[in-house]
């Protein structure tokens, strides 16, 4: 019974927490101009919202990450996210290629959905938009059984049999790539968020939308952040090695 308890009471203010966000986020709605600033030697955050989100939902991470030096980037014309994966995906993807990349990257942070569409970006356009990874928090990789129950197709697109789960699940191209973060108890994602392959991050905390606003989640994002950019550059030093190697040994052969 008080697992029960525990469980309805998370549930309950996980929707007062998504409520008075969206409240904030219309009177809000502007994006700080800070955002656009950063150190030239750091990626651009990209930030994509979860499904009925808008880029609000993201503020207290972006805040957090734009204060150590990240500039952020919000791809305005998402609405709610509430277009399938893969259109969203393109959307974004067009988008972002009609502006000059950071030189030293891009790097996706998303919550629940986003994360699905941050990943379907990184199988499709790693090189074309210069992708390192995606920090994904609360993301159901695997879908959620819930999905079955509502009516809407937007909701409907979560369930684990659905064609894009499907694919985007074998597809384990990009996961090393991937941080997933998410908490003990999940109201919209019950069977987790783990993604074999990435790193899986699981915190002492609870909920769906007021994780985002957690001291740990904004820790880990922030370190997750720092990993796959030091991740990034070690292979780009060792693709460089790899490189000057077969160069030396093609050299050589030459001779």
């Amino acid at each position: 019974m008080s697992t029960l308890l525990h469980r309805l009471g998370v549930w309950a203010i996980d929707y007062i927490d998504a409520g008075l966000v969206h409240t904030r986020s219309i009177l809000t709605w502007t994006v700080p101009p800070a955002f656009s600033e950063g150190d030239p030697g750091k990626p651009t955050i990209v930030l994509i919202p979860g499904v009925y989100e808008r880029w609000s939902f993201l503020r207290p991470i972006a805040e957090r990450l734009n204060a150590a030096g990240y500039p952020v980037s919000v791809v305005h014309g998402l609405g709610y996210n509430l277009r399938p994966i893969v259109e969203t995906s393109e959307r974004l993807v067009r988008a972002l290629s009609r502006v000059s990349a950071n030189p030293a990257g891009r790097l996706i942070v998303a919550h629940s959905k986003g994360g699905l569409v941050g990943k379907h970006m990184l199988v499709s356009s790693t090189d074309e938009l210069h992708l390192l990874g995606l920090v994904a928090v609360c993301t159901p990789f695997a879908g959620s059984r819930y999905a079955r129950y509502v009516l809407g197709q937007t909701l409907r697109a979560f369930i684990p049999t659905h064609e894009t789960i499907v694919s985007l699940g074998s597809n384990s191209s990009v996961n090393a790539r991937i941080v997933s973060i998410f908490g003990g108890f999940d109201p919209h994602v019950p069977d987790g968020s783990v993604l074999v392959g990435a790193t899986n991050v699981k915190l002492p905390v609870d909920g769906h939308f007021r994780i985002l606003r957690q001291r740990e989640t904004l820790d880990a994002v922030a370190d997750a952040v720092d990993l796959l950019v030091r991740s990034s550059e070690a292979s780009a030093v060792l693709g460089s090695v790899a490189a000057e190697g077969a160069g030396a040994r093609t050299g050589g052969q030459t001779a």
